[in-house]
C-alpha cells in the first residue's frame, strides 16, 4: 500500500504571506492548510471586513489586484464615489466587487455561520483547493498604543498609514479565543511534514495568530520542522512597516533580529541572497535563497525551497 502524501501548514498574514501561500498551493493543492491572521478584521459601515482572509482568497483564486497585492483585479469604485458624495468615510477603500464578499460574509455570520465555515464556502466558490483557515472564530483584535493614542489596526495601517510611533501592541479578546477544530485537526494530521511561517510582519500578522491560547504550544507539539521566511531583505521590509516597527521596538532591522524573535519556535530561517553574509552568525540553521517574489515562478521557487528545507530539518525537528 502506498503511503499517503504529506501535508503542510502555513501561517500567513497579508500580501507577503499570500504570495508564498500561492506558491505553496501550486505545489501542494489540497495538501496545504493556511492559518490566516484575523487580528486585522473589523466592522466598517455595518460590514464584517477580513482583509487578510480576502487577500488569501483573491490571491489563491488568481483574482487579486497585481499592482497592489490586495483587493480584486479589474475593480471599479462606484460605491466609494457615491459614499463620498453623501459625506461618508472614505479612508478605507471598498471596491464594488469586493463589497460582494463583505456583504455575503456579513450576512452568513448574522445567520449564525462561523468565520471558518464562511471562509470555506468562499474558497469553494472561488475554486481554491487549499484549506484557508481563520486562526480563530472568536473576535481577537490587534490594538496599537502609539504616540497619538490608542489605534485599531486599520486606523493605524490604513487611515494613519503607519506614521504613528508604536509603543505597545496588544491583542484584545485573546483570552476568549481558541483554535478552531479545523486548525487543531491540521496540526494533528499524522501526514503533517512541515510548518511554514510566511514572510508576514511578525508583530502585526504572525503574533496575533500565536496569541490564540494554546496555538503556539500546539505548533511546538506537532513535532515537525517549523521554518520561517524572513520578511526583511537588506534592512528593509518588502512591503509594510516591519522595519519601522523593529526600529521603534529597539531592534536592528535585519534577519538576525527575526531569528531572535522566533527563537524557541522555529527550527530554521530562510533569508534572501542579499543577506547571505548574515548566515554564519545565525543561531539556527539557515537557507539562503531568493525571497523577493515578483512573478509566479518566484513564488513557486520559494515554496519549493521551504519544503526542501523542512525535509532537510526533519530528523532534528522531531526531537524538539
Amino acid at each position: 500500500m502506498s503511503q499517503a502524501p504529506n501535508t503542510y501548514l502555513a501561517l500567513s498574514g497579508g500580501v507577503g504571506g499570500a504570495k508564498l501561500s500561492l506558491g505553496l498551493a501550486h505545489v501542494l493543492g489540497d495538501r496545504l492548510s493556511i492559518i490566516v491572521n484575523t487580528g486585522d478584521d473589523f466592522e466598517h459601515l455595518g460590514l464584517y471586513i477580513a482583509p487578510d482572509l480576502d487577500t488569501a482568497l483573491y490571491t489563491l483564486a488568481d483574482r487579486v489586484n497585481a499592482a497592489t497585492g490586495w483587493g480584486r483585479s479589474g475593480e471599479t469604485w462606484s460605491f466609494m464615489r457615491a459614499l463620498a458624495e453623501l459625506g461618508g468615510p472614505g479612508w478605507f477603500q471598498l471596491g464594488d466587487g469586493d463589497l460582494a464578499t463583505h456583504v455575503l460574509r456579513t450576512e452568513r455570520l448574522r445567520q449564525g455561520a462561523s468565520l471558518t465555515a464562511v471562509s470555506a464556502e468562499l474558497a469553494r466558490r472561488l475554486s481554491i483547493a487549499a484549506h484557508i483557515l481563520p486562526m480563530c472564530d472568536e473576535p481577537l483584535r490587534t490594538v496599537l498604543e502609539s504616540d497619538v493614542g490608542t489605534l485599531s489596526f486599520q486606523e493605524y495601517f490604513v487611515r494613519e498609514r503607519c506614521r504613528p510611533r508604536l509603543r505597545q501592541i496588544r491583542f484584545d479578546g485573546a483570552a476568549q479565543a481558541k483554535p478552531t477544530r479545523q486548525v487543531s485537526e491540521a496540526l494533528a494530521d499524522r501526514r503533517l511534514a512541515g510548518i511554514i511561517i510566511c514572510p508576514s510582519n511578525p508583530w502585526l500578522s504572525v503574533d496575533p495568530i500565536l496569541a490564540v491560547p494554546g496555538l503556539k504550544q500546539a505548533l511546538r507539539a506537532a513535532r515537525v520542522p517549523i521554518v520561517a521566511v524572513s520578511p526583511i531583505i537588506a534592512g528593509q521590509a518588502v512591503k509594510g512597516p516591519a522595519a519601522k516597527i523593529m526600529a521603534e521596538l529597539g531592534m536592528a532591522a535585519d534577519s538576525r533580529s527575526i531569528a531572535g524573535y522566533y527563537a524557541g519556535l522555529i527550527d530554521g530561517l530562510i533569508i534572501d541572497v542579499e543577506d547571505a553574509a548574515l548566515a554564519p552568525d545565525m543561531p539556527l540553521p539557515v537557507r539562503v535563497t531568493k525571497t523577493l517574489m515578483h512573478a509566479r515562478d518566484d513564488k513557486i521557487a520559494l515554496a519549493r525551497a521551504c519544503l526542501s528545507f523542512c525535509a532537510e530539518l526533519g530528523p532534528a525537528a522531531s526531537a524538539r
